[in-house]
């Protein structure tokens, strides 16, 4: 295991371990931010029969470069960051990686860490309360090409009374961020008016008077950070 997020370890995996006649290993990558014990969690993980966990990285780490060089099979994001936080890190995964899976690890009680209604697809979602041993199995299966969603954070989303979509908080995240209409355009391949209109939603949806005052409100209810 490679920790990218802090001092590189002393020791990692090489490829030549994967070229040997080794059996097959599902490769992990894991981005977070603390919430695991970083010594304890990637030891029990790396226990379960035919997983490797190939590095460790803050989720604030350059991102491709590190999927370019690892080519995990799976990412697991294990972060308090709002999905709409995420997503545009998953798109810098999937440009350097294509075919790797990503499942998130999520605290349905942390406002904005909810699976998106739509675009979900790319994403697989678990209770950060998740066992490691159920923990493995999903990782198993979404290695194999499945999506995996915990039934508690399926109930959450469709009981939760937010109309703000995934999506408009993903571009009113950017905006917080001091991105431009058209960096956000470019960024999420959007046109200039479509991202205009998940502005202007996002401030008719929140009663705010502007898109700073959106971003202000976003932010006292806890869905951006």
């Amino acid at each position: 295991m490679v920790d990218a997020g802090m001092a590189p370890l002393a020791y990692g995996i090489g490829r030549e371990f994967f070229r040997k006649g080794f059996p097959a290993m599902i490769r992990v990558l894991l981005l977070e931010d603390g919430q695991w014990n970083r010594a304890g969690f990637p030891a029990l993980l790396g226990r379960e029969q035919g997983i490797v966990l190939v590095c460790t990285a803050d989720i604030e780490s350059e991102i491709a470069p590190l999927a370019a060089q690892f080519t995990p099979d799976v990412v697991l994001v294990n972060t308090d960051y709002m999905v709409s936080q995420i997503l545009p890190k998953v798109a810098e995964l999937k440009a350097a990686a294509p075919r790797c899976s990503v499942l998130v690890l999520c605290d349905p009680t942390k406002r904005g860490m909810l699976p998106p209604r739509r675009r979900g697809g790319r994403l697989s979602f678990l209770m950060k309360d998740t066992s490691v041993r159920q923990l493995a199995a999903a990782i198993r299966q979404v290695a194999r090409g499945e999506r995996v969603v915990d039934p508690r954070l399926e109930v959450a989303a469709i009981s939760t009374d937010k109309a703000v979509s995934t999506r408009e908080w993903e571009v009113l995240g950017l905006a917080a961020q001091g991105e431009t209409v058209a960096e956000i355009a470019r960024r999420l391949y959007l046109s200039l008016g479509t991202v205009r209109n998940h502005i202007s939603s996002v401030i008719t949806k929140t009663g705010a008077r502007n898109r700073l005052d959106a971003i202000r409100i976003a932010r006292k209810d806890g869905w951006l950070r």
